[in-house]
């Protein structure tokens, strides 16, 4: 490290040193009592000691000192004046006595210590304090402690004073410390005291008019208890001691509030707490009950009494546990029910709870109406108005009155009454019950309706194959009519208020008997004639379609309907076909070629027409070509045109020979074949293909192949310009004809049947011709597509020179 540097930090160091050492040292009282003050101080550096001096600052009294050493920071001065201001000084020296650094504070010391004069105890948390005051004191501290470690402190005023929080039958140790601005003084000497017994937790109740019940929970260390009783507004005391918890006091005054005092006592002869608890006897019992049924539109029951002492209010109560309550002599129960019997009692009632019951008083009320009316009709005509028995009835009355205005009454004591009731009215019944109250109220209106009469003019039509059409004439009193179509396996229920009802998806094929009933509240008439009507026949069920021959079929169904007749239709777009039969088939005949039909087959009875069976589809094989026609084009190969056949989609044309046959699959009209022998006969036939896979064969006259282009033509020079045309042939029955084309001129020649060769006579030399052999069809025509050679014929003066054959020609 530099030297410089180093020497810098050292200066530094030695200054600060310095200035701290140029500080003085401070004071402050810790702590203050009535005969010393406690002081502490900041240390001083290089201080060996410290001396304090306390000089009264208004006193003559002398000044105080003590000496400490070095190390300490806090010491006191003692035998001090009491409530006397001093001037604290603090002086650090060094060892040889020399003053470093002072420090002053002022301070007051605590008053004198009081003296106690008495201690007692009045209540079970607090001991009063007495004692003697001191001059400038501004205040006093009381301090309770106990062995177990128990210490509280309270600040007072003045003598005496009252530590409390304290707990009961509890020994205090006591003192008291005056206090000023400086501080508090010494305690006081102690003083030993005791909290007296807490007061008891009482329980008062009154379980008659005439007694109050008291008990409480025993009080610790309790040896006696003390009562005082005092009944409100007397000045009569009565006093009793008891070692139990609880008491009863009988002989009490009803509705009258008594207080009681209650003190305990502990083993010391000390008397505890007090406390007072002020109880109510029940009141007396109610008296001159009176009850009876409020007059006016109100129903409900009143009742009457005399007010008695000490009660609060008034409680009525019903035997049918209705009540009312009153604060004065009278109350409404209310609302009333029919036919009650009530047994009335009244009750006063306050604090200390209710009376003894009053005289029970009785109250019959009006008759409840019959809860359960009802209307049986026997025999059509005769009804009889039945109601279920109530208690507390005299007698009853029912009241019956018809819809148009006829209105008749029954006086019973039974629960029936008949009357006479037409079919077809309705009638409105009531009934009242009566007893010494008066009557019940209205109770249920009973609408009843007889039953209707039967409707004469029913119709019943059959509007579909499976649904019956029924239709009458309204009748009176009739709110809804009932349909019923009944037959062998079922049953079918139609309601409605109209005078008509369609009844469908009926059994086809079925007699159904068909009732119509009307009905009203009474219920149906049920003995309406019934009216039969048939359905009509079940559609019959296709099976099977068989083909017969090509124009026919048989088309076979099954069906489940008892007879009848049945039809098929065979439709298409170009027309239909029937035919008819009383079995399970029937035969389509003269049904043309290429054509679809929708088949279906319907039943008839004399009811109806069935609906028809579902479609089956029908076919029929296509047609055969009306033309067809073979052209050979070359010696291997024919094209064979045909006119449109109706319903064909493809056809497949065939060429059959002992020597081989050739097919073609196509969808045009026309196809060409190839491996066709020369020379040979073919059988033709046709076979048209519908879109479904449908097939119809079509035979047509044969067709003969031309004969076979010969081979090996040549060509030899004769005499005389004349040239030779040669060939070779197998043995056929054919002509063959010779042409050679040249450019100035043209030369045919034939050869007869089963020759191979022919002459060509005054021929030009110096020419290139084109020779041509091909035999002659039957007709005599030529055949066109033999082969062409080449050959060149020179001169040899004015005579044919020589013959060269130059090739085949290709195709022109």
């Amino acid at each position: 490290m530099d030297f410089k540097y180093l020497t810098k930090i050292i200066l530094l160091i030695v200054t600060v040193l310095q200035i701290c050492t140029a500080q003085g040292i401070t004071v402050s009282v810790f702590t203050v009592t009535s005969k010393s003050i406690t002081v502490r101080w900041s240390r001083y550096a290089g201080a060996s000691s410290y001396k304090i001096t306390a000089t009264p600052k208004n006193s003559p009294v002398p000044s105080v000192f003590a000496q400490f050493s070095g190390s300490a920071v806090m010491g006191s001065v003692n035998a001090l004046s009491s409530n006397t201001v001093y001037r604290m000084r603090v002086e650090a020296m060094d060892s040889g006595v020399n003053v470093l650094s002072s420090a002053e504070t002022e301070e007051t010391t605590a008053p004198d210590v009081p003296f106690i004069q008495q201690a007692y105890s009045k209540h079970s948390d607090s001991i009063t304090v007495e004692f003697g005051q001191v001059s400038g004191a501004t205040g006093y501290i009381l301090r309770a402690e106990t062995e177990d470690g128990f210490f509280s402190e309270m600040a007072v005023g003045t003598s005496p004073g009252t530590v409390i929080n304290l707990q009961p039958y509890t020994q205090y140790i006591l003192s008291v410390m005056s206090v000023n601005s400086g501080g508090r003084s010494q305690p006081s000497l102690p003083i030993n005291a005791k909290t007296v017994l807490v007061s008891p937790a009482l329980n008062s109740s009154s379980s008659s008019s005439d007694s109050i019940q008291l008990d409480w929970i025993p009080v610790d260390h309790a040896v006696l208890y003390t009562l005082c009783v005092i009944k409100d507004g007397s000045d009569t005391r009565v006093k009793l001691n008891t070692t139990e918890t609880n008491i009863t006091f009988p002989g009490l005054e009803p509705g009258t509030t008594y207080c009681i005092k209650v003190n305990a006592w502990d083993p010391e002869g000390n008397l505890g707490d007090d406390i007072t608890v002020c109880q109510i006897t029940r009141p007396p019992v109610p008296g001159a009950v009176q009850v009876q049924l409020m007059q006016g539109r109100s129903v409900g029951l009143e009742v009457f009494w005399q007010l008695v002492r000490g009660a609060n209010f008034y409680f009525a109560l019903s035997s049918t546990g209705q009540n009312c309550t009153s604060l004065d002599g009278y109350c409404v129960i209310s609302p009333l029910s029919c036919g009650q019997n009530h047994t009335i009692t009244v009750y006063a009632s306050n604090e200390a709870g209710l009376s003894d019951p009053s005289n029970p008083e009785d109250l019959l009320t009006y008759p409840c109406p019959p809860e359960l009316v009802w209307i049986e009709e026997p025999v059509a005509g005769n009804c009889s108005v039945m109601w279920s028995k109530d208690s507390w009835v005299d007698f009853y009355i029912a009241f019956v009155k018809r819809d148009d205005g006829l209105e008749e009454q029954c006086n019973t004591t039974a629960t029936a009454c008949q009357y006479s009731c037409i079919c077809g009215y309705s009638y409105l019944t009531t009934v009242f019950a009566y007893n010494q109250a008066g009557p019940s109220p209205p109770g249920q209106i009973l609408n009843y309706t007889t039953i209707p009469c039967c409707p004469e003019d029913v119709s019943v039509s059959l509007i579909s194959t499976e649904t019956l059409e029924i239709t009458w004439s309204a009748v009176q009193g009739a709110e809804i009519y009932e349909t019923v179509a009944a037959d062998q396996t079922e049953r079918i229920h139609c309601s409605d208020t109209a005078p008509v009802c369609a009844l469908s998806d009926l059994t086809c094929d079925s007699l159904y008997s068909v009732v119509v009933r009307p009905c009203s509240d009474g219920g149906c008439n049920n003995t309406c004639s019934a009216h039969t009507r048939q359905t009509a026949p079940c559609a019959p069920e296709i099976q099977n379609v068989t083909q017969v021959n090509s124009s026919t079929v048989q088309v076979s169904w099954n069906s489940t309907n008892t007879r009848a007749n049945y039809s098929v239709l065979a439709v298409s777009t170009t027309g239909s076909l029937t035919c008819t039969s009383t079995g399970m088939s029937c035969f389509l005949s003269n049904l043309p070629c290429g054509t679809k039909y929708q088949i279906s087959a319907y039943a008839s009875t004399t009811a109806a027409q069935s609906l028809p069976s579902y479609t089956f589809p029908l076919e029929t094989g296509p047609c055969c070509p009306a033309t067809l026609s073979v052209e050979q084009m070359t010696q291997a190969m024919s094209n064979v045109v045909w006119s449109p056949a109706t319903g064909a989609y493809s056809y497949v044309t065939s060429l059959t020979s002992s020597r081989g046959h050739a097919k073609c699959h196509t969808m045009d009209t026309h196809c060409l074949m190839g491996c066709i022998t020369c020379s040979t006969n073919y059988s033709v036939s046709l076979e048209a293909i519908s879109v479904t896979g449908h097939k119809t064969q079509c035979n047509y006259h044969g067709f003969s192949s031309s004969g076979c282009c010969p081979s090996s033509v040549k060509l030899y020079r004769m005499a005389n310009n004349t040239l030779r045309v040669y060939w070779r042939s197998s043995p056929s029955l054919y002509n063959y004809i010779a042409d050679l084309y040249g450019t100035r001129s043209n030369y045919t020649c034939s050869a007869t049947q089963g020759s191979n060769s022919c002459d060509v006579a005054e021929i030009l030399c110096g020419e290139v011709y084109t020779v041509v052999v091909a035999p002659l069809t039957l007709d005599g025509s030529k055949v066109t597509f033999c082969p062409k050679r080449l050959y060149s014929v020179s001169c040899s003066g004015n005579t044919v020179g020589m013959v060269i054959y130059r090739g085949r020609r290709s195709v022109d």
